[in-house]
């Protein structure tokens, strides 16, 4: 307290020319709306820029919050649509209220790799989350890999820039079915083998997957064509797809389940036998 009192002893001269300066500054202001105008715009100004890097602030912090919200959204939407795929008829499917075929679980990745020759992702769903072999997963932008194996709480994917993978595929523009492989060249090219050499294959062609096996529904984006060429023996295309997905960088995907999956593949067993 001794030391408040000496500081203003101190500063008397300059404590009392503030005083007088605010006061003389606050009548001013209150008899010339001139003046008056002035500092409110001032005041303004400033509170507006402080509130709005407020704001700023509290938006960077909320966006993981609003990316799990649309995560959320993007999957009931999707199962909506794989669902409405899968009917007969062209009446709407609402997932969240009638069992559709596919169901589709949020996941964040937690372990990527693109430069080896086979790649492999952890997701951060496992069983626990009734996650299983041979789901497709994918993103919004196109499909990522297949589940290979699982534990409790994460799952490992067969990435589609593993040489030992092999997805069907076809192109947008027709029925012409192919293998979707890699090269292990580059993260951003895979190829399409096996296409008939009747095929309509046009540079700049999508490529989407070709709902013949029962993990991934049709019609899901994988890439444009970006070369092609015949094959030796001449009856076919080799296509390379440049991928909508950045392969290097993935955060959050779907993980699609075939709800219908166990029936057809019992049925094309007992075909077999």
């Amino acid at each position: 307290m001794q030391q408040i009192f000496n500081f203003v002893i101190r500063n008397k001269t300059f404590l009392l020319f503030l005083l007088l300066f605010s006061i003389a500054l606050a009548l001013t202001i209150q008899s010339h709306s001139y003046h008056r105008s002035k500092f409110i715009n001032s005041a303004n100004f400033l509170t507006g820029g402080v509130y709005g890097t407020m704001n700023s602030v509290d938006q960077y912090f909320n966006l993981k919050v609003e990316n799990e919200i649309l995560a959320k959204e993007n999957k009931l939407l999707r199962e909506q649509f794989f669902n409405k795929l899968s009917q007969t008829d062209s009446s709407y499917i609402d997932s969240t209220y009638s069992k559709g075929q596919y169901r589709v679980t949020i996941a964040d990745v937690y372990k990527n790799s693109y430069s080896a020759s086979n790649n492999i992702l952890t997701l951060n769903k496992g069983q626990k989350h009734n996650i299983k072999e041979d789901f497709g997963v994918m993103t919004s932008n196109g499909i990522v890999g297949i589940i290979d194996n699982t534990s409790n709480n994460y799952s490992t994917v067969i990435s589609i820039l593993n040489t030992k993978n092999s997805i069907n595929a076809k192109l947008k523009s027709s029925n012409h079915i192919g293998s979707l492989t890699w090269n292990a060249q580059s993260p951003n090219i895979v190829q399409l083998e096996d296409v008939s050499q009747y095929a309509p294959v046009k540079i700049g062609d999508t490529i989407e997957t070709g709902g013949e096996s029962s993990i991934f529904p049709k019609g899901i984006g994988i890439g444009t064509i970006s070369d092609f060429e015949s094959d030796i023996s001449g009856d076919t295309y080799t296509i390379q797809v440049k991928l909508f997905n950045d392969m290097t960088n993935l955060g959050t995907v779907y993980i699609i389940e075939n709800l219908n999956r166990t029936e057809v593949l019992n049925l094309e067993n007992s075909s077999n036998e």
